[in-house]
């Protein structure tokens, strides 16, 4: 078996470990435990080596560019998208698609395949198109998230100036932020992982390692999919990577680009799974809202954890789907039948669920009909 579909298995192994140890996690507050080590331990240090081990280079500098405007686009577009699905706007599983969906999480999903198909170089390419996805989810997702829990949250009114303070101070205090600041600051001063002192480094080193298993463990103990609710993500999950698809074949066309693993790369990236950072947004959202019922919670947990169980393993099939097609998807006109095809796929759901409505309705009319 290929390396990379045998690290595809292993991560999808650990979510099923986590599936099966749902029988000696009984309650709520065990499963909250591993959370917390994740967004206050795990989380933290693997972003702060992240960023100690950025290397700006300025001829890749629109890399970037290139994916903070994909994120935008998808987080314009998908307001547009959910109530084709039935997700209804102003509803908890709306903000959470609607925060989710434009994320990206290359590191799991994208980075093993590109270095085993596409080699070293295009794996830097990745590395540094992935700082702009970072800007988008830990910067402009977290701000968008806590604007929507101080709007929807607050019982009076308030000036918009006024919802700033509470949320400077949850920027300040949340631990991922914290290690933000403390490694833009190192690396304004040119420190790396290298120079900080030893001890500081591989307890660091530590912690970052045990941020993958955690999370995908997580994923596994809290997930509950529900079989409505399984189809309706799935549909979207579809329809995010046809617009993705759209979006860059018609770069591809614009821009002409000839090079075949360009468009790989660009393919696989955009490709990549929902990330997890939203979801520690979410999260943190969350433990602020214990004493909230279910349905007046800014996001829904469980929909976010569904969204994240569904889209590791269908982003891995299509990026290795991606890298497998060779020249195929070099020729533009390919790259938007497989849009087409992914757009249909996702399209099947909600078409199916119209047509029921439609001759349940019509069942129903005799039976009105008679008794007039």
């Amino acid at each position: 078996m290929d390396i990379s579909l045998q690290k595809t298995v292993v991560f999808l192994f650990f979510i099923l470990i986590g599936v099966l140890l749902k029988v000696k996690f009984q309650s709520k507050d065990e499963i909250s435990g591993i959370k917390k080590i994740i967004l206050n331990l795990a989380l933290p240090a693997t972003i702060f080596i992240a960023l100690l081990g950025v290397k700006i280079e300025l001829q890749l500098l629109l890399l970037p560019l290139l994916a903070l405007g994909l994120n935008l686009l998808l987080f314009i577009v998908m307001p547009f998208l959910l109530p084709i699905l039935g997700i209804l706007k102003n509803t908890s599983e709306f903000r959470t698609a609607k925060l989710l969906m434009p994320s990206l999480a290359p590191g799991l999903s994208c980075f093993p395949f590109v270095l085993e198909f596409l080699g070293k170089d295009y794996l830097a390419k990745a590395a540094m198109a992935d700082l702009g996805n970072k800007v988008f989810v830990l910067v402009f997702l977290y701000l968008i998230a806590m604007n929507w829990h101080y709007t929807l949250q607050s019982k009076k009114t308030k000036a918009k100036f006024s919802k700033l303070k509470p949320m400077l101070k949850a920027m300040v205090t949340e631990p991922v932020n914290l290690f933000i600041i403390a490694a833009l600051f190192l690396l304004g001063f040119g420190f790396t992982m290298d120079t900080l002192p030893f001890f500081l480094s591989e307890t660091l080193k530590k912690l970052s390692l045990i941020m993958t298993p955690l999370v995908l463990l997580f994923i596994g103990l809290a997930v509950k999919i529900k079989r409505k609710q399984f189809f309706q993500i799935f549909s979207l999950l579809c329809l995010r990577a046809g617009l993705v698809v759209l979006i860059v074949g018609l770069f591809v066309s614009i821009s002409e680009i000839q090079v075949t693993n360009e468009i790989l790369l660009l393919l696989s990236f955009g490709l990549s799974a929902c990330s997890f950072w939203p979801y520690a947004h979410i999260a943190a959202v969350d433990s602020n809202e214990n004493e909230i019922p279910e349905k007046k919670k800014t996001f829904h947990n469980n929909y976010a954890i569904t969204i994240l169980a569904l889209s590791f393993p269908l982003s891995t099939l299509l990026i290795l789907g991606v890298l497998n097609s060779g020249s195929f998807l070099a020729s533009t006109p390919n790259i938007f039948v497989l849009a087409g095809l992914l757009f249909g796929t996702g399209i099947i759901f909600p078409l199916f669920n119209t047509i029921n409505k439609r001759l349940l309705e019509q069942k129903l009319k005799p039976s009105v009909t008679e008794n007039i």
